[in-house]
């Protein structure tokens, strides 16, 4: 890469983070390793970590809150871009994590500890807030009242470095714990005009991931690896049709968008849906590129550069091996019916 190239790149990473707005939340669900799993779901945000607020208590661990003497609650911090999604809309999101008629805890977990909270950091979050609950009081969804309560942030402690993206490290466990507990069914009886509409695109297992995929997928997807130009499923693949995550299924891009780039990896003009697009920095070869990943399945997917032609002058370089490719004939049948417009 020549040394405009390389500037190219940089200024453009820069740009994309310039152009995020990234603003935090506060919020008390129960089980953080919950929250913290729902949260990472939601289009726009960008991080989440869990931990403790609440209390008096100075950088308390998870022994001393889980005793429910320290009076912290079970938080997560939820950093979000303000440019994609709005303060009421992750509310809206947030409401639809746990119950909020329980005063006593959360699911099987009791005691204040595990009890619901939303904390403000500003006035303006303060008052969507409140109008966010009433407006759900409103609705009359529950037949208890709503009992979750909108208090001011405090300190916020993060939790020890094992539960954080504890449902990443510890899935099996991690599933077994949140169908027990009910939260799962709750969500489903309280909001199923809505998850019936939603498509849970998920991260498997390890070992499942492992049984699905090819050696060299699973070496492309699972630890950055590369898949030799000219030599792949999709490079010059001309059907009409999209292009998912071969780990999650979730819609990434689409043939309309896809050019003839000569670097020999199919090479894209744009996301199909760039919420499921997460970009991060790269230094592998010590100069800073932009690499991409899907948003639910965490697959490495390839890099962005700025040699790209109109509209948009970029160049979303893919490897094969981290997509599947669904015909625009199979798209209906196989949930991506909504994408058919894009053929018309």
């Amino acid at each position: 890469m020549n040394i405009l190239a390389t500037l190219c790149t940089v200024m453009a990473v820069y740009a994309t983070a310039k152009a995020e707005k990234l603003e935090i939340g506060i919020f008390a669900g129960g089980c953080f390793w919950c929250t913290e799993a729902s949260f990472e779901k939601v289009a726009g945000v960008k991080k989440v970590i869990s931990g403790y607020m609440g209390g008096p208590e100075k950088n308390p661990t998870y022994k001393q809150v889980s005793s429910g003497r320290t009076g912290h609650l079970e938080v997560v911090q939820v950093t979000y871009d303000a440019e994609i999604i709005s303060y009421s809309s992750v509310l809206r999101a947030f409401w639809m994590m746990y119950d909020p008629t329980d005063a006593g805890g959360s699911f099987v977990d009791r005691g204040h500890q595990y009890t619901s909270a939303i904390f403000y950091s500003n006035e303006s979050q303060q008052t969507l807030a409140e109008v966010s609950k009433r407006e759900l009081e409103a609705s009359s969804r529950f037949s208890a009242p709503i009992v979750t309560p909108i208090r001011p942030a405090e300190t916020f402690y993060a939790a020890e470095g094992y539960h954080q993206d504890y449902y990443k490290k510890n899935p099996a466990h991690y599933q077994r714990y949140r169908t027990g507990s009910g939260r799962d069914r709750f969500i489903a009886k309280h909001w199923a005009e809505v998850t019936k509409q939603k498509v849970n695109y998920s991260k498997p297992s390890d070992a499942d991931i492992r049984k699905k995929l090819t050696d060299l997928q699973y070496r492309v997807t699972q630890h950055e690896g590369t898949e030799p130009p000219f030599n792949n499923a999709y490079w010059d693949n001309i059907a009409e049709g999209i292009y998912v995550d071969i780990v999650s299924g979730e819609p990434l891009f689409s043939s309309t968008d896809k050019f003839k780039s000569g670097t020999g990896w199919p090479s894209f003009t744009c996301p199909l849906v760039p919420d499921n697009i997460e970009e991060r920095i790269d230094l592998v070869l010590i100069i800073p590129r932009t690499e991409l990943r899907s948003k639910h399945g965490d697959s490495h997917l390839g890099h962005v550069f700025d040699d790209g032609p109109e509209p948009t002058g970029l160049r979303y370089c893919i490897n094969s091996a981290a997509l599947r490719f669904v015909p625009r004939d199979k798209m209906r049948e196989e949930g991506y019916g909504k994408f058919l417009k894009l053929f018309d």
